[in-house]
């Protein structure tokens, strides 16, 4: 607000210089006459939008992936997971502000205590790779669901599958 005030100010001060600069250069008996416009001309320049490159496409996809799943019983990250995380931690680093959640699932097998100590084991998991990648851990924080929240619910291999994740919260 106060911007606008003195950019107002700075607009009224220099056209009253330019119109008393013009009024005290009367030579034809035209003083007064002349019209000041405060606004720019129009441009005929397109707008430029340029299209995203293939790279920028590549790294919207890879932040677009937001769950990481696991193998029975285990807690390494795939390949694939890995070059998602890449991506993740590139944005971390570029924006300190943002944080992450992480949670951490497991299938219904197993004790509940067993499957919460899996899901957290999965959690720090991607926790690790992101600070090895240079996340702050001040950026990320882990919870493990163990089998209380599943994505799907059944007994079958496929719904188990879907079970076994990460997911990245923000």
């Amino acid at each position: 607000m106060q911007t606008n005030t003195v950019l107002k100010l700075g607009i009224t001060a220099l056209l009253s210089v330019t119109i008393a600069a013009c009024s005290s250069n009367d030579t034809d008996g035209s003083a007064g006459t002349e019209t000041v416009s405060t606004t720019p001309p129009a441009t005929s320049a397109p707008v430029n939008n340029p299209q995203p490159t293939a790279a920028e496409l590549e790294q919207q996809r890879l932040m677009a992936t937001r769950i990481f799943y696991f193998e029975f019983d285990r807690s390494d990250l795939s390949a694939e997971a890995r070059t998602a995380l890449v991506a993740h931690a590139n944005y971390l680093k570029a924006n300190p502000g943002q944080r992450y959640r992480l949670e951490g699932h497991a299938d219904e097998r197993g004790t509940r205590e067993y499957n919460l100590a899996l899901g957290e084991r999965r959690a720090q998991a991607v926790e690790r790779y992101l600070q090895v990648q240079g996340v702050s851990a001040s950026q990320l924080e882990t919870i493990s669901y163990g089998e209380e929240r599943p994505a799907q619910q059944g007994t079958t291999e496929a719904a188990y599958s879907r079970n076994r994740r990460v997911e990245i919260v923000q």
